[in-house]
């Protein structure tokens, strides 16, 4: 029995030489065509090929998106890329989406046949002008993710008076004790103190007290 085949393509030149070209060939028998992803769907429905041969350009959709539903439609077929596109990240969504390969258009008309068959058999089948591009997107998906950056310490935004108001606080000072301990006015120690707790994101002297202290303890 020849390999029964369903052509996907929008260019209907290159679709019927595709086409002209694999029926010289006793192994393959093309059983459908198409020239959108909707009449492709249907055609593997009713016809159920072995080997759908898909375009990434197709009209309203890419060939990548519409594998799901063609491998839905025909669950037995293996679906193989024909396209124009070297984008490597065609080329991985076609593979993560079930595609058996990814050829390129400017294949050699005598090495496709092999190809198909290797593809019919199970193989994964890369043109090899996509191989390296195939290469270098598993390498950096295999890299591990770059660890994320040390969330930035509050107590490094405040300024060394700030940090040393901070301290009285932590034990248990006065606004007043601390503008005559420091020698600076009432109202200047109040400014400091809402900056302090601004810069570390609290709301009460309180906190501000807590924080520094359970500074102090882990020190």
């Amino acid at each position: 029995m020849p390999i029964r085949l369903l052509v996907v393509d929008d260019h209907t030149l290159f679709r019927r030489g595709l086409i002209a070209l694999l029926a010289g060939d006793e192994r393959f028998a093309v059983v459908g065509e198409a020239g959108d992803a909707g009449e492709a769907q249907r055609a593997a429905q009713a016809l159920q090929p072995d080997l759908i041969l898909l375009d990434n350009h197709l009209p309203g959709v890419l060939g990548v998106d519409a594998i799901a539903g063609l491998r839905e439609a025909a669950p037995a077929a293996q679906v193989l890329m024909l396209t124009v596109s070297e984008d490597a990240r065609d080329l991985a969504a076609a593979l993560r989406a079930g595609a058996r390969g990814y050829l390129l258009k400017t294949v050699d008309s005598e090495a496709l046949a092999p190809l198909l068959l290797r593809a019919v058999a199970g193989e994964s089948v890369v043109s090899p002008e996509m191989t390296g591009k195939l290469v270098a997107a598993f390498q950096a998906a295999s890299q591990p993710a770059a660890p994320a950056a040390a969330a930035a310490d509050p107590i490094e935004s405040l300024s060394p008076r700030e940090r040393e108001i901070l301290s009285h606080i932590a034990r248990g000072a006065s606004n007043k004790e601390i503008a005559r301990a420091l020698e600076v006015a009432e109202t200047t120690v109040k400014i400091h103190v809402q900056h302090i707790l601004r810069k570390l994101g609290l709301t009460s002297r309180v906190q501000a007290a807590v924080y520094a202290t359970a500074r102090v303890n882990r020190a």
